[in-house]
């Protein structure tokens, strides 16, 4: 199972490029539909959780579905599958090729793997908004960041998006305290 881990995890940071948002939408088919390791409601919350710590959100991700499997030695094969394809690849680019991207054909390539990464960070956001619950505070946050974010990139407005998150918790927390309830979770007992 250690070994199904790395290997799975070095097949996703061998091929995604563009990072970590690239790479959430086949996290989820793999390790959500395929081979049933995580729920979905996992991944949404693996996506926020490792979008508010500290490090790279792939890897994160990675460590968490490592750790479910086989605990502590489960999220070591999973966090080095992740990051070792990377690795070796900058490494071996850096011992021979000093101007990488000025080779035309890398930097064509480069270009169209730009267009790819964004369709596919659009890829997860969709998927995620499709199957989240459809309750009125999370539809409210998402409404109002998806908002605020267009009009900080619209505007050049310099708000880190770490102060959003933030913001977004903390209603949530107002909300539950002032509900006496988790946010969203008002009807699913009745």
């Amino acid at each position: 199972m250690l070994f199904t881990l790395f290997l799975t995890f070095a097949k996703i940071g061998l091929f995604t490029f563009g990072g970590g948002y690239a790479m959430i939408s086949l996290i989820e088919h793999i390790c959500v539909d395929k081979k049933g390791w995580i729920t979905h409601d996992d991944m949404m919350d693996i996506t926020v959780i490792a979008e508010s710590t500290p490090g790279p959100i792939a890897i994160n991700c990675s460590t968490f579905v490592g750790y479910r499997q086989r605990g502590f030695m489960g999220a070591v094969a999973a966090t080095f599958g992740m990051v070792l394809p990377s690795f070796v690849i900058i490494y071996l680019i850096s011992m021979f090729l000093d101007n990488f991207l000025e080779i035309t054909l890398i930097a064509n390539a480069f270009l169209g793997i730009r267009i790819a990464v964004g369709i596919l960070i659009l890829d997860a956001a969709l998927r995620m908004i499709k199957k989240m619950k459809r309750k009125p505070v999370p539809l409210a946050i998402m409404l109002c960041s998806g908002i605020v974010m267009l009009l900080i990139d619209i505007f050049f407005w310099n708000v880190s998006s770490v102060t959003l998150i933030l913001l977004a918790g903390a209603v949530g927390l107002i909300l539950s305290f002032v509900s006496g309830k988790p946010a969203g979770k008002g009807e699913e007992k009745r």
